[in-house]
């Protein structure tokens, strides 16, 4: 079932996976790799890591998203990480499609029909610097694995977030969470002068009460939450989309939404194919979710009315939106 990967040193750009030589376990010359992957590459595969240029990205004034690691590591050449959804999702049918088109239509399908399982079968890992009021918000999508900084064991650095003049907004009117237009210039410059003051002033009563012996755990309490923290983060495909659907949208607050633009430019050349089906089909993104008194107002005003096709190569898409038109009371032409 398995096949042996020669000189695995080669394949693992610049010496950044480190296979341990232990006993008992496989040394670099017995690294293994699935007959699927084999298969498909006639051997040559390559460190799909090597897709992602810039692997590290700034955000706000002091912070960073930086791509660690992704799951698959190794790809067959000609292929992205989108090889591992498809592989996933054709244990269920055999051998299923071959080409790298009908694997580009059987992600699409899988997006479109909420089939996310496959999505589950890439990961990232990141290494991420943001301030405590962001990583709170971030924290909510429980669906991942952390290991943040710590204020117990650690010193606190003096790094905190400072926002841009022009970034003093005003509470919105309409939304409770939300925010909307710009604070004046004097008020906003009123308002960095005087936090500042207030992180340096805690700041340096947080050092003078760890110089005179305080516990580090109770001595951080002092410290303000835009102070920058830094975590490892390491979270499945399917899972990144709903964070991404949620704080790169319009409505997350700025200061989240600049670190979500970051990690997906940093994964987009890892899973092209995928991310281009959720763009496409997710309803916080170019798609569109229909309630059923919507789907009713349209019948009704629209009842008989005449629609192109979708224009599409995909034949079972274009059905798909035959019937969805039939729904909606449209005729197809």
């Amino acid at each position: 079932m398995f096949k042996k990967l020669k000189e695995i040193k080669d394949v693992l750009l610049g010496g950044e996976i480190v296979v341990a030589d232990t006993s008992g376990y496989p040394s670099k010359e017995d690294f293994y790799i699935d007959d699927s992957i084999q298969s498909q590459s006639s051997g040559d595969v390559f460190d799909v890591l090597s897709l992602c240029q810039n692997k590290e990205i700034k955000c706000l004034d002091c912070g960073h998203v930086r791509l660690i690691d992704v799951m698959p590591r190794i790809c067959p050449v000609g292929n992205t990480a989108d090889f591992a959804i498809v592989q996933a999702a054709r244990v269920s049918y055999g051998d299923g499609t071959k080409t790298v088109n009908e694997d580009r239509g059987l992600i699409r399908y899988l997006m479109r029909h909420s089939h996310t399982t496959p999505f589950e079968m890439v990961e990232f890992k990141f290494h991420c610097k943001m301030p405590i009021f962001v990583s709170r918000q971030w924290i909510r999508h429980r669906t991942s694995s952390v290991n943040e900084y710590s204020g117990r064991y650690s010193i606190m650095k003096d790094n905190f977030y400072y926002p841009e003049i022009q970034d003093i907004r005003k509470q919105s009117m309409h939304n409770k969470q939300g925010s909307e237009d710009f604070m004046s210039s004097t008020c906003a410059e009123e308002f960095l002068n005087n936090l500042n003051e207030i992180c340096q002033t805690a700041y340096n009563y947080y050092e003078k009460n760890i110089e005179n012996g305080m516990t580090r755990e109770q001595a951080r309490m002092i410290l303000p939450v835009n102070l920058y923290t830094e975590w490892y983060w390491k979270i499945d495909l399917h899972n990144l989309f709903h964070f991404l659907a949620l704080r790169c949208d319009s409505h997350a607050q700025k200061e989240i939404r600049v670190f979500a633009d970051a990690i997906l430019e940093l994964i987009t050349p890892i899973v092209p194919v995928a991310v281009e089906a959720w763009n496409d089909y997710h309803p916080m993104r170019q798609a569109l979710k229909l309630t059923s008194l919507e789907i009713d107002v349209i019948k009704s005003s629209l009842h008989g009315k005449k629609v192109e096709n979708l224009k599409t190569l995909n034949s079972r898409e274009k059905q798909e939106w035959i019937q969805k038109a039939e729904r909606l009371g449209l005729e197809v032409k």
